[in-house]
């Protein structure tokens, strides 16, 4: 993989979360402060702590610098805007990376003058290093440039490589949004603990631990989902029960396939504008 420290300049575009945990991930992996550059009109909490805590500047727009990689996080609502006052410091050598939801690499590629663009989906956990993000090339990216975003997009955790762009619409409803998924499982389950009888601070304490264990036990053990599944259920026990409902035909699968493609329609919907 690529050394941060060979990249050279990395301008960052929009301070957010998302930003933020990309930059802090390259800053702890070796990236050098004075080769990354902030651009943020209307910095944040955490970007001005950052920048106070590298010694980084925050400029207001991007001026001067043509960077080696530039890096594209700003809200899909305005990026026209955005790639027209980055054109003047687009170089022969900048290689654009994307975060924005639902703007295609023909859309980047006319805005920043460059065929060299990865349009990018990652996930929240990428703020703690440990989420996903999928990954698309446009026509002119080359090996290098390929490990150079692996690189950098390793900061926030593991990448998958897809060849046709119209899968990130996938990946959008599977990981972009599914860290909401979960979340909303906890809330239910809770709810569901608390209508059983359980205060409702002991409910969410349960609810919470529960998917945060289960999820470590998924990283530490490489066996299938289905068989640790098969490891908490015992013949006609609790948990047998409990699946019965949850994997009927309208269970909880019927209920998932549909809601991931709800957000496959609107991810779509969105990159028609």
């Amino acid at each position: 993989m690529t050394d941060l420290r060979s990249i050279g300049p990395v301008m960052l575009v929009g301070a957010g979360k998302m930003g933020m945990a990309l930059a802090r991930g390259w800053l702890d992996a070796g990236l050098p402060a004075g080769n990354l550059v902030l651009v943020d009109p209307a910095p944040g909490t955490e970007a001005r702590d950052l920048a106070q805590d590298y010694g980084i500047v925050i400029h207001p727009e991007a001026i001067g610098l043509q960077p080696n990689v530039l890096v594209l996080a700003v809200k899909p609502q305005i990026i026209g805007a955005v790639m027209a006052g980055l054109q003047p410091i687009m170089g022969p050598q900048t290689l654009v990376l994307s975060i924005a939801a639902g703007i295609s690499i023909a859309t980047l590629s006319a805005g920043l003058g460059t065929r060299r663009v990865v349009r990018t989906m990652p996930n929240t956990p990428a703020q703690i290093g440990k989420g996903i993000t999928g990954a698309v090339a446009g026509p002119d990216i080359e090996a290098r440039d390929r490990a150079a975003v692996d690189a950098l997009l390793a900061a926030a955790g593991q990448v998958a490589w897809f060849d046709a762009e119209a899968d990130l619409d996938a990946v959008t409803a599977v990981s972009g949004s599914g860290p909401a998924y979960v979340f909303n499982l906890v809330e239910a389950l809770a709810a569901a603990g608390v209508a059983q009888g359980l205060p409702e601070h002991v409910a969410m304490q349960l609810a919470r631990q529960t998917v945060v264990g289960s999820a470590a036990l998924l990283e530490a053990d490489s066996a299938p989902a289905s068989v640790l599944r098969q490891n908490v259920t015992s013949p006609n026990g609790t948990t047998a029960a409990a699946l019965d409902v949850l994997m009927a035909a309208d269970g909880l699968a019927q209920l998932m396939a549909r809601a991931v493609d709800a957000a496959r329609q609107r991810s779509e919907e969105l990159g028609r504008g």
